[in-house]
């Protein structure tokens, strides 16, 4: 089937917006999107009329647009799970006084799929937002994921690129896959340092009534909030409401 090149880069330069850069220049957009500077300007301004991008002309700056917001909503994949988890996040948030998420799996990364704050965060984890994609080599919630996938998952998983985040971040594949095997044996995945410095993720799978696997629930703060004597808090807290959430979901 053939390609319809316009629209293949119009995509690229869709997705060349990431939330550590949601807003650019159209130098950077180029750049990012592999297009020159004539061809980004013209996409850049259809995607405009479409309501899908907006330019800052003081700033010189481009962002994403609420247009884009309308186009999510209507979004299937993963709307069941968020319907169903998302009180139960709210109550993580509550009980461990934490960020809390919700991931699901997909080509190869972890998608976060909702995310509900806590009233009195002792750190605001803005930096990763719903509909954000992560390796999963990095985070509770995305290495609980990477525990467990099946051999065939985790191998596409583990071929994709693997960031190293901070100094803590594991990056070798092989080891990846002898952690992931620990963290299928203890049932929650404790990720230290490892996505930015002094901030831990606490993550743990989400099982439907069959026990398959179709997500993971975790929450992330302060190391030294969320780890005590080399143990993770509020373990408790998120096994129990797995465990609640696992009869609703088919």
């Amino acid at each position: 089937m053939p390609v319809v090149r316009a629209l293949e880069r119009g995509v690229a330069l869709l997705k060349a917006f990431t939330a550590a850069r949601p807003r650019q220049s159209l130098t950077e957009l180029a750049r990012a999107a592999g297009l020159d500077a004539g061809t980004t300007r013209r996409l850049l301004h259809t995607l405009q009329l479409g309501g899908l991008v907006e330019h800052d002309p003081d700033a010189g700056a481009y962002a994403l647009a609420v247009g884009v917001l309308e186009l999510a909503s209507v979004v299937d994949r993963g709307r069941d799970l968020r319907e169903t988890v998302a009180p139960f996040l709210s109550t993580i948030a509550e009980e461990a006084g934490a960020t809390s998420f919700l991931w699901t799996y997909h080509d190869g990364m972890a998608l976060c799929v909702d995310r509900v704050r806590a009233q009195a965060p002792h750190v605001d984890v803005s930096w990763f937002s719903v509909g954000a994609r992560t390796a999963l080599n990095c985070g509770g919630g995305p290495r609980a994921l990477l525990a467990f996938l099946s051999e065939e998952e985790r191998r596409v998983a583990l071929s994709r690129p693997l960031p190293a985040r901070t100094p803590a971040s594991q990056t070798d594949p092989a080891a990846l896959a002898r952690e992931a095997e620990a963290i299928r044996r203890d049932g929650y995945a404790l990720a230290i340092d490892d996505f930015f410095i002094g901030i831990t993720g606490l993550g743990a799978p989400l099982m439907n009534r069959d026990g398959r696997l179709v997500g993971a629930l975790s929450i992330s703060g302060l190391t030294s909030l969320l780890v005590e004597d080399g143990r993770p808090r509020h373990l408790a807290i998120l096994t129990r409401i797995a465990a609640d959430i696992r009869p609703r979901l088919y």
